[in-house]
């Protein structure tokens, strides 16, 4: 188990996003990892505004991109026609960040990747 097991990030998202086929609205969100008895890693995403909440199981794990540094958690979104995706999301202390399935790209579409911080934050 990595650190985003035994911790709880916060963001700000400030934009409305997808994960899977959920529309979540902006606002203040909190992120945990749930460890299944499989070891494969389950985030909540948690709405503090709202309440909602959804549970992510992501697809893979890769490398984190480019300039993010240790210690700086971070979630990354896929946007294109002002619809966003969660793409990516990074504990700022493992080796790999974790990819979510996101909408399928048309044949000229392309997506802007944009980067929301995340911080260590207090369990609700």
């Amino acid at each position: 188990a990595g650190v985003a097991s035994a911790q709880t990030l916060t963001a700000q998202i400030p934009f409305e996003f997808r994960v899977g086929n959920r529309v979540m609205t902006p606002g203040t969100y909190q992120i945990d990892s749930l460890r299944a008895v499989t070891n494969t890693p389950v985030f909540r995403l948690w709405n503090v505004d709202s309440g909602g909440s959804i549970a992510l199981l992501p697809q893979a794990p890769v490398e984190p991109q480019k300039g993010w540094e240790e210690g700086n958690p971070k979630l990354l979104f896929a946007c294109t026609s002002g619809s966003c995706a969660l793409a990516e999301l990074w504990s700022g202390s493992e080796s790999h960040a974790y990819t979510f399935h996101g909408p399928k790209l048309g044949k000229d579409e392309t997506a802007v990747l944009r980067e929301i911080p995340m911080q260590p934050g207090k369990a609700e």
